[in-house]
């Protein structure tokens, strides 16, 4: 059938499967014998039978049968061979198709002695009728004789032995024991032969002329009627001889080699020919591929230059890396004469293959911008590699499944066979990775692995495909600030390159979680964020304060949300009226609040003072200061006019040691002079106060710190404290275990004594009233308590410094 084909190739029968019916296979051998049993071939079979299985590069697979294996029947000149062939698309075999084949071949006539080589066995084969072993092949040639005749003469015809020689000593196995080795034995109404596999325990390895062969020596013994008969069955098979330099492949095989001259003399060549697939090469064919065959006095020698007609090349993988080698099938035929066996043929099946050669893969950007199609070709490769599957996103799928995510692949195929492979990706694909580099470029990247197979061999290689096309299709982020009365805001929309950009606002990631905190509005509906931070916030700049408001600023940054790069930059600057940091009350009140400008770094905010520097701030931020007080106090100026009274007061910075200020704002308060303003007043008769006695406790606490910052507080372990006479002592008096923000601690009076009893003499007057002491020295001084994170109710703590001093009376100290 068209599927399978039949050839008689001398002594051996070959059946080609056609590849493009079986090539998708699983598939396995049976030799039919005459009573239509088939028996499966395995490797052990098909090297004790005769049998040989290979696949050549049209990835058909390959059936040979020697003439004289295990179940061919032989009729003279003639064998006829059956096998089954099982093809199945599943490694177990499963629904398996069967398939028949019978061939006949005609053979002859036989040569005395016949002896093959193939790839997976050596075969010798010798005429019933043939000389005496000579005396010099086995020295001691009665011994075999001993070993071997008490079993041919009680045993029947079919019972047989064979003896190997080996240089440490001779072994004897029947057949039954020869059979169980793996030896494979037969015989004909003419021929004996015998089948020795390569791994076989009693091959030797031998030298000739440099060259390395597989030998064994062995005579063997059969019984036929009443004689006893012993021929000569060694056998020698060549494993190198191959040489690869200057892109030729130089095949050397020595025509003497023992053991099969021993004994012989007199030799003469008859036939000398070499071929390429089983099939003789004329010498114009070999001119033709520029082969050359010489036959020295010694050697034949066989040169065909690497990649010549007649052999193939083949992918291979090393070491991960992708190459080829250049297979050939050659074999040798060499035919002599000599005095001891007449004719002698020998073939020599050599599948040759050269070291593995790395090649370089090609890879062809075609991507078309205009289509936004990803395009890559890959090649070039021999037509016995297949692409499986595609890595890509950390996921492994088919060629198939590969559509599904937007991957085209499709082979490219030309005349001399070769094929490469072409990936097409949209540019929108989910694993295709996009990239803002500058302006309005971004960079899509390719990045794909592609897993290979050979056949028939199945070796598996990858290669990895990465491309990157740039493409001015960038939309960045654009923005739209605006300020109202009190807040600054800036609307940006989104563009295609910020999937992964973070907003920053002031070096800090400005989540919806940090916006709550600072009580700034932020929202983002995935098309535009919304951002709205009040005039007096902590990521608010100001940069300078004119009659005409306060200049202020806020700024947002786009970071790249991997390596936390700048991305893009907004700002909106709005100038607020003064009316946001300065308040004027009708009683009198003003609350003024200072902002730290962006162009004066080393202003510690803290320390702004009105013109009385007693007066500091009640509330302090990073940026700002917070004044409260009356126009009558902290060196405010007042001044009339027919109409208005002015009251002037300045927030000033002075540096430590110099008396001229860095920093001033000046604050001015109008109050109109007679001006009549209507009040609608209602009268209501409220009921008189009433107060109600009571008893109850209040927690207070006293601590002692280290300074006047009130942020170190001496510890249990560090007392009693050790203080040089005038060094300052700081004090804390705090109302505990209370949030109400009504009440307000007054310490009335706080003196001190010589020792731990309240009520003991000499005493000294630390507040008296609710006052400081400023008698002599060592005057009390009061320290305002500022709201911070540790305060959070400043009316329910009062702090005042002491300076140290010592219990005298008269000239005497009385107690440090």
């Amino acid at each position: 059938t068209g599927s399978m084909r039949s050839e008689c190739l001398g002594s051996l029968l070959r059946i080609t499967l056609n590849a493009e019916y079986f090539g998708d296979k699983y598939l396995t051998f049976s030799a039919v014998d005459r009573f239509g049993t088939a028996w499966e071939i395995d490797e052990a079979m098909a090297s004790q039978c005769g049998y040989t299985v290979t696949y050549n590069y049209w990835g058909n697979a390959e059936f040979r049968a020697s003439a004289l294996s295990c179940h061919s029947q032989s009729e003279k000149d003639v064998f006829t061979i059956t096998i089954q062939i099982k093809a199945s698309h599943t490694p177990d075999m499963k629904n398996a198709a069967t398939h028949l084949k019978t061939a006949t071949c005609r053979y002859g006539p036989w040569s005395p002695r016949e002896l093959v080589c193939e790839k997976n066995y050596m075969e010798v084969s010798v005429r019933k009728e043939v000389p005496q072993i000579v005396p010099d092949f086995i020295q001691d040639e009665l011994e075999d004789w001993a070993l071997a005749f008490p079993e041919a003469k009680a045993g029947e015809s079919s019972i047989w032995q064979i003896v190997f020689h080996q240089p440490e000593k001779k072994k004897a196995l029947l057949v039954s024991d020869a059979w169980h080795a793996g030896y494979g034995l037969n015989t004909t109404d003419s021929r004996i032969l015998l089948r020795i596999p390569y791994s076989a325990s009693q091959i030797q390895l031998a030298k000739a002329q440099g060259v390395t062969f597989s030998v064994v020596r062995s005579s063997t013994f059969y019984r036929q009627r009443w004689m006893i008969l012993m021929v000569d069955t060694a056998v020698a098979c060549p494993v190198d001889g191959v040489d690869y330099t200057n892109k030729t492949i130089t095949w050397t095989v020595p025509k003497h080699v023992q053991p099969l001259s021993t004994g012989a003399t007199g030799f003469k060549d008859v036939l000398i020919e070499a071929g390429v697939d089983l099939h003789k090469l004329s010498a114009e064919e070999m001119v033709s591929r520029k082969y050359s065959l010489s036959n020295d006095l010694d050697s034949i020698t066989i040169k065909i230059p690497i990649g010549a007609e007649g052999g193939y090349y083949k992918t291979s993988v090393s070491s991960g890396q992708h190459g080829t080698k250049y297979c050939i099938s050659l074999f040798l035929e060499h035919q002599w004469e000599d005095n001891k066996w007449g004719l002698t043929k020998h073939t020599i099946i050599k599948e040759l293959e050269t070291p593995f050669e790395h090649v370089e893969l090609t890879m062809t950007n075609n991507t078309n911008l205009s289509t936004r199609l990803m395009n890559v070709t890959l090649g070039v490769f021999l037509p016995d590699v297949e692409l499986v599957n595609l890595t890509f996103a950390g996921a492994t799928v088919t060629v198939l499944d590969a559509i599904q995510h937007g991957y085209l692949t499709w082979e490219n195929r030309y005349a001399n066979g070769s094929q490469t492979y072409t990936i097409q990706v949209p540019f929108d694909a989910t694993s295709i990775k996009k990239e803002y580099t500058r302006d309005d470029i971004r960079t899509y990247t390719l990045n794909v692995t592609l897993d290979f197979i050979i056949q028939p061999t199945r070796e598996t290689f990858t290669i990895p495909v990465v491309t990157v096309s740039a493409i001015k299709d960038a939309v960045l982020p654009n923005a739209r600030g605006f300020c109202d009365e009190k807040n600054l805001c800036l609307t940006i929309a989104h563009g295609n390159v910020d999937q992964k950009w973070l907003l920053f606002i002031s070096n800090q990631h400005l989540t919806l979680e940090a916006a709550q905190k600072h009580s700034y509005s932020l929202s983002d509906n995935g098309t535009h964020w919304a951002i709205c931070v009040p005039f007096l916030s902590p990521h608010v700049d100001y940069e300078d304060i004119h009659s005409s408001g306060i200049m202020a600023s806020l700024h947002l940054t786009l970071k790249d949300g991997v390596t936390l790069a700048n991305r893009r930059d907004f700002s909106v600057s709005c100038r607020f009226s003064p009316s946001q940091i300065m308040q004027c009350l009708p009683n009198g009140t003003v609350v003024i609040t200072a902002v730290k400008l962006v162009g004066i770094a080393d202003v510690d905010i803290s320390q702004l003072v009105l013109r009385d520097r007693q007066c500091k701030p009640i509330l302090v931020t990073e940026k700002t200061a917070t004044f409260k007080f009356n126009v009558n106090t902290c060196g405010t100026r007042r001044k009339f006019n027919r109409t208005t009274m002015t009251y002037e007061n300045e927030v000033l910075y002075f540096r430590p040691g110099n008396d001229m200020p860095i920093y001033r704002l000046k604050c001015i308060c109008w109050y109109a002079i007679k001006q009549t303003v209507d009040v609608q007043y209602e009268s209501k008769n409220n009921p008189a106060p009433s107060i109600k006695p009571g008893f109850g406790s209040l927690a207070l606490s006293l601590k002692l710190f280290k300074d006047k910052t009130f942020s170190n507080l001496y510890k249990e372990s560090e007392y009693p404290v050790v203080k040089y006479l005038g060094e300052a002592l700081y004090f804390e008096v705090e109302l505990l275990q209370s949030e109400d923000v009504r009440l307000e601690l007054n310490l009335k009076d706080c003196w001190a004594t010589n020792s731990q009893s309240s009520a003991s003499h000499p005493q000294w007057p630390i507040l008296r009233n609710g006052c400081e002491n400023s008698e002599g020295s060592l005057r009390t001084i009061f320290h305002q308590v500022n709201l911070s994170p540790r305060v959070k109710f400043p009316q329910h703590l009062k702090r005042f410094e002491v300076r140290m001093f010592n219990f005298v009376q008269s000239t005497t100290l009385l107690q440090e």
